[in-house]
C-alpha cells in the first residue's frame, strides 16, 4: 500500500492538539513509554505480545516498525500526552498493515488511562488527519472479538464491521471493521 502525502502534510516533528492531548509521532525518546505499554496486560492481550523487554528492545522496534512508515508515508504511530501534567498515557497511529489493503486505525492505553474519553479524542483527530491531510478516503480497523471497548469506540469513529479476517503471523481470527 504506497500513499502518497497530499499538500498539508505534518513535518517530521510536527504534534497535533485537542482538547486535552497532544498527539505526536513516535520517536526514539519515547522508548521507555512504548516498552511500558507494549507490556501493559490489556496490550498483550488484546493486541499481543511483541517481544520488548528492554529500553534496547523498544528503541530497535521504533527504529525499525514506526520510522520506517513515517518516513514512507507521513503517518504513522503518535504517542498521546495529556496536555496539562504531561503524563504519555497512550498510542494511536494509522497502520499500514500487511494482510490488509486499507490504512488500519489502532490506538491502545495504559490501563489507568483507559475510559476517560481519550480513545475517542485522539484517534477522532487521527482519523480526520489522515483523511484530510494525506488523502486517505478509507480507513479500517481490527480488533479480537472480545475486546468490547475497543468495538465501541471504532463504531463511535464510524466505522462499520464488515468481516472476519486473519492476518499474517498471526492465527487468531479479527473482526474487521471499515469507513464506508
Amino acid at each position: 500500500m504506497n500513499l502518497k502525502k497530499q499538500n498539508n502534510q505534518p513535518e517530521e516533528n510536527s504534534f497535533y492538539e485537542t482538547e486535552r492531548l497532544i498527539i505526536q509521532p513516535v520517536s526514539l525518546d519515547d522508548a521507555a513509554f512504548i516498552l511500558e505499554l507494549h507490556n501493559s496486560p490489556n496490550f498483550i492481550r488484546y493486541i499481543g505480545d511483541r517481544g520488548l523487554r528492554s529500553i534496547h528492545d523498544a528503541e530497535q522496534y521504533i527504529n525499525k516498525r514506526f520510522i520506517p512508515q513515517f518516513e514512507r508515508s507521513g503517518f504513522g504511530n503518535y504517542v498521546i500526552t495529556e496536555k496539562y501534567g504531561g503524563k504519555k498515557v497512550g498510542a494511536v497511529g494509522i497502520f499500514e498493515r500487511e494482510g490488509l489493503d486499507v490504512a488500519d486505525i489502532g490506538f491502545s492505553f495504559l490501563g489507568e488511562f483507559e475510559g476517560r474519553g481519550y480513545g475517542f479524542e485522539a484517534a477522532t483527530k487521527v482519523k480526520s488527519v489522515g483523511m484530510v491531510d494525506f488523502g486517505l478516503t478509507k480507513l479500517s480497523a481490527i480488533t479480537t472479538k472480545d475486546n468490547f471497548a475497543s468495538q465501541k469506540l471504532i463504531g463511535k469513529l464510524g466505522l462499520k464491521f464488515k468481516k472476519y479476517v486473519t492476518i499474517p503471523n498471526d492465527d487468531e481470527e479479527l473482526m474487521y471493521f471499515e469507513t464506508e
